[in-house]
Parts: structure tokens; C-alpha cells; sequence
């Protein structure tokens, strides 16, 4: 009897002092929870303060990627990619059972009906119907761009959040889309210009940048500006240049631009200028063309801008 209350006593102690948020062992508030096994745990001294009984992971073992798609028994991750986030049921196209057999001509045309209801269904309205126009033009632009799935995402994000305020009325889809898809680029860090962007979007560039500020606005979107050594690495990929050529441009870009020199210039075009002028210094010969085309601008700005850095840097080509 004694005992029991005693251990009551040091419960209803220990409840006290989590409710507090201190360890009753050493006296810290270093207190965690951890929500894979359900327990709070101090960080300090390492006492299981509290402990859900409950295993909420799977009953089954898996020892890598391949088996664990095998086993789960779950669908795929909900995506903003999709204008029903993922949630929908599918149709297969190949007309065959469960277990592979081809089905009788009669079911072939049950299941043409069916897929027929099936894209009906799948939006009820005007608006379902502009948000999956929109996010397969955001599909198309990814895929052209190789960009990965999270610029994808991001993309779907900010125009789900355009779409709620109201910022497309009075501007194209594809517009609004496609400055979605810009934005996510530079939110990702990832070097894609708005010439690039251009050049698979159906709207002219003009349009995608009003709108692209239009939408950063509104939404509050801060994005620092574009740093050219983010498409060094890229463009001395596809001009199949030295690791030299690539490393001495990386250094003319950060050296010019702490004197200021790459403010009001087009990244993309600072950067073909660097790469260029680090060939130069490095004697390997790049044409200028190759240069501008790969960078999608042109040659007069290659040769201004890769002599403002020598001239800045203080270096000239070996002749």
C-alpha cells in the first residue's frame, strides 16, 4: 500500500514537471518530443518522460527503395501539380484485366465510356477547368526546361495562391502561368533566364515580366537578384569547355561583381561574357558566337561586357 502511493506521488511529481517543461532528473528544459515512437524525451539526460504505446509505422521490413513501393499499401503523395492534388481514380488505357488477360470487345467499349465520364468528371467547373489547363502548361514548360520536381511544385503553389486573390482576372493563363514558373525558378535557385522561359511559353517576354512582377508583388514574394555564376556551371557544360575555364570564370564573375560592375546587366549575359574572358586567360578559343548563342544573347553584348571585366580585374589575354 505504501509502495503504491509512493509511486503515485512520484507520477503525479513527474506530470508536474513536464507540465512545467522541466526534466525531473536533471532539472532542464531540454525537454522533446519525438513524433516518430510518440515520447518526450529530455535532451540533456537522455529520461523518457512520456511514451505512446501506439507503433504507427508499418508491420513490414523493407531494405530498400524497390521493396518499400512493393510493400506499401498506400496511394502516391498528394501534389500540387494536379488540379485535384492527386486525389482522383484513373482508368488504365490498356484494356486488360487484373490479371493481364485481354478483355471481350463489348468491355473495350464499356471502358472507352468509362474513361469518357471519368475526364468529365474530373472538373466540375470553369475554374477546375482553367487550373488544369494551367498546371499542364506548367508541366509542359518543366519538362522542356528540365528543371526538377519542386520548381514544379513551388510553380503550382504560386499560382493556386494567384488564383485565390484574384491576380489572373484580366491577364492570359498561360501568362500567369508561365510568370508562376519564372518565379519558382528564381524562389529555387535555379539558373533558368526569362529568355529561356520565353522560348517555351506561348506568350511574348514582355507580358511574362509585367506579369511576373505583378504577381511578386502581390503575393509578397522576395527574390534576390539573379547571381551569373549560377549559369557558369550550365553553359560551360553545354560548350564542353575545360574545369579551368569554368573555375577562372567563377572567379571573374565574384571579383567584378564586388566592384559593382554586373548591377543593371543581364546575368546571362555577364556570365557568357566571364566565360569567354576566362578562355581567353586560360588559351582556349571559345567563338564568341557559340558563347551568345549557348547564353541566348548576342555577340556585341559578349564583347562589351568581357572587356569591362578584364579592365576591371586588371588582366588581359595572353597574346
Amino acid at each position: 500500500m505504501t509502495r503504491s502511493i509512493i509511486d503515485q506521488h512520484s507520477s503525479e511529481s513527474q506530470s508536474e514537471e513536464v507540465e512545467t517543461g522541466l526534466c525531473p532528473d536533471c532539472e532542464t528544459d531540454t525537454i522533446v518530443h519525438d513524433p516518430d515512437r510518440g515520447e518526450q524525451v529530455c535532451k540533456e539526460c537522455g529520461l523518457v518522460l512520456t511514451e505512446d504505446p501506439i507503433d504507427y509505422g508499418p508491420e513490414w521490413r523493407a531494405f530498400n527503395a524497390q521493396e518499400h513501393d512493393e510493400l506499401s499499401r498506400v496511394g502516391a503523395p498528394l501534389t500540387q501539380s494536379m488540379h485535384d492534388r492527386g486525389l482522383t481514380t484513373t482508368i488504365d488505357w490498356r484494356n486488360k484485366d487484373a490479371n493481364g488477360h485481354s478483355m471481350s470487345a463489348d468491355k473495350h467499349g464499356q471502358l472507352h465510356r468509362l474513361r469518357v465520364w471519368q475526364e468529365r468528371i474530373r472538373t466540375k467547373n470553369a475554374g477546375e477547368r482553367n487550373l488544369k489547363y494551367a498546371l499542364s502548361e506548367i508541366d509542359r514548360m518543366v519538362s522542356a526546361l528540365g528543371v526538377p520536381k519542386p520548381v514544379k511544385e513551388t510553380a503550382s503553389v504560386i499560382y493556386r495562391q494567384a488564383l485565390e486573390q484574384d491576380l489572373i482576372r484580366g491577364r492570359s493563363i498561360e501568362g500567369v502561368a508561365t510568370s508562376a514558373l519564372y518565379t519558382a525558378c528564381r524562389k529555387e535557385d535555379i539558373p533558368r533566364s526569362l529568355e529561356e522561359v520565353t522560348s517555351v511559353s506561348r506568350v511574348d517576354q514582355r507580358e511574362i515580366g509585367r506579369t511576373y512582377r505583378y504577381i511578386a508583388d502581390e503575393l509578397d514574394i522576395n527574390l534576390e537578384p539573379t547571381n551569373p555564376r549560377q549559369f557558369v556551371p550550365r553553359f560551360c557544360s553545354e560548350l564542353d569547355v575545360d574545369k579551368d575555364v569554368e573555375t577562372k570564370a567563377i572567379e571573374i564573375i565574384d571579383r567584378t561583381t564586388e566592384k559593382g560592375l554586373h548591377s543593371g546587366k543581364s546575368p546571362t549575359g555577364f556570365a557568357a561574357a566571364a566565360i569567354y574572358a576566362a578562355g581567353l586567360l586560360c588559351d582556349e578559343t571559345i567563338p564568341q558566337r557559340a558563347v551568345a548563342d549557348t547564353a541566348q544573347t548576342t555577340v556585341v553584348t559578349v564583347r562589351n561586357r568581357y572587356r569591362e571585366q578584364l579592365e576591371a580585374i586588371d588582366q588581359q589575354p595572353a597574346t
